[in-house]
């Protein structure tokens, strides 16, 4: 056996094991790197710690430390409270409020677990008091996270994006950012009216921020986890803040103190992400030193207010990222990149490569991590993408971002099992199957969905 298909098979061993066992697969990645780097590659270890992304790590830790902040303080309480007052008895509304809140918390930095531990208790509980379907309003949620998560300043698009750039592809974070967001709108879309969406507009009711019957989230040893989804290692914390803490959004009666954290330095911290976006879309700035500065500016604010910031930071999340990205470096000294893309390109047509690896990604992502499959399948891809065969890179990593992401609907990962958990006024075990059947079609749907109009038009 070749050191190339010893690569491959480790790697392929790595996601089965992080699958079938609640691991970090960025631990086991490192090990990977280390073994495969020295015994089969000859590489010392100085030559393995240099596939390290050090830039990727700066960005994710800035990043989430950040959103830290932002929840930390009660902005994101603020602003949550904000859009639900907007409704105003508008009942139609309330899914799509649920939606766009997802997709902004996302789409300024938070891990989509993170995002979907938040807004899941609410959107559930509103589900429930109002007659709306617990699944629509449940998918609404997921969609909702995964279509805002490829923004530049997000985890998912800060991972894409340096992944492309370090591949040497043409990088289009717009494009991938409105990608992800079209498709993943457009299938809320046809929740909204294939799920009874219709009748709700014709219904009013008297929402008032003290009525709100939001349940606490539900705990037990039950989804991702067990399944060993190791991007759910990064909510414990989230989870922690937003069950305990009194500016949580589990509790919003009207003898609940104010969220610890001045408007004024809400307002700020709104200021600040907003700052964020601006220095690093248009001034091209770093985004790793950028968020990272503007969380000091905060925390010097109010530092005591701050202290469990840092622990809230998603380290096994970034832990995943970083080691399949070292493992991937050792593929790519040892050339087995190249002759991965060489061997597929040989057996069948670019675009047919393309679409396999779409297939590949949706099916690894429905119970696995969706950031490792993208740190690790795009640079496969690099070879095809390069040549004349027809395929452009921006919209291959469109498809594949979105495959690679769209399917964390499955109950088996950390969002569906957030959602799973949640669900009242249905029995669990229904539940559960409406959850895999969607989960399902949506892993054989839209990889050819999204290469036809991506990869093929």
């Amino acid at each position: 056996m070749s050191s190339h298909w010893i690569a491959i098979g480790a790697l392929v061993a790595m996601f089965a094991l992080a699958t079938a066992l609640p691991i970090n697969m960025g631990v086991i990645a490192f090990v990977g790197a280390f073994l495969v780097g020295t015994l089969v590659a000859g590489l010392e270890a100085k030559a393995i710690m240099g596939g390290f992304p050090a830039d990727l790590f700066l960005t994710l830790v800035g990043i989430t430390y950040l959103f830290a902040l932002a929840q930390n303080n009660g902005t994101i309480d603020w602003l949550v409270k904000l859009a639900v007052r907007g409704v105003r008895g508008r009942i139609a509304a309330i899914p799509w409020i649920m939606f766009f809140i997802a997709a902004a918390l996302t789409g300024v930095g938070a891990v989509s677990p993170a995002a979907v531990a938040i807004i899941a208790p609410i959107a559930l509980g509103f589900a429930a008091k109002y007659g709306i379907n617990p699944l629509m309003m449940g998918l609404l949620v997921i969609h909702g996270a995964q279509g805002g998560g490829f923004s530049p300043i997000s985890i998912y698009g800060g991972i894409t994006n340096k992944v492309v750039a370090a591949a040497g592809l043409p990088l289009d974070p717009i494009a991938t950012m409105t990608a992800s967001l079209t498709i993943n709108f457009g299938v809320a879309l046809l929740l909204f009216f294939m799920m009874g969406g219709m009748k709700l507009v014709r219904q009013r009711a008297d929402v008032k921020p003290s009525a709100f019957d939001v349940p606490q989230v539900v705990h037990g040893q039950s989804g991702a986890q067990i399944y060993g989804d190791a991007e759910g290692e990064s909510l414990q914390e989230e989870r922690h803040t937003a069950r305990n803490t009194e500016d949580s959004l589990m509790d919003v009666s009207p003898a609940q103190p104010e969220p610890s954290g001045a408007r004024w330095y809400q307002i700020l911290t709104v200021l600040g992400l907003l700052a964020l976006a601006v220095l690093t879309l248009f001034f091209k700035q770093d985004i790793g030193f950028v968020s990272i500065t503007i969380g000091l500016l905060l925390t010097l604010m109010a530092p005591n207010l701050q202290k469990r910031a840092l622990g809230q930071v998603s380290w096994p999340e970034i832990m995943l990222i970083v080691g399949v990205s070292t493992y991937v470096g050792v593929m790519q000294k040892m050339g087995t990149i190249d002759f991965v893309g060489h061997s597929v390109s040989g057996l069948t047509s670019p675009l047919m490569a393309a679409l396999l690896l779409c297939f590949v990604g949706a099916v690894v992502s429905a119970f696995a991590s969706s950031t490792a499959v993208l740190g690790s399948l795009i640079p496969l891809a690099v070879p095809f993408l390069q040549g004349d065969g027809g395929v452009g890179a921006v919209g291959f990593i469109a498809a594949m971002a979105v495959s690679s992401t769209i399917v964390d609907v499955s109950p088996f990962s950390t969002n569906g099992a957030l959602v799973l958990a949640n669900a009242r006024g249905i029995g669990r075990d229904a539940f559960f199957r409406q959850l895999m059947v969607y989960g399902a079609i949506v892993t054989l749907v839209a990889p050819v969905l999204v290469w036809l109009l991506f990869v093929v038009l």
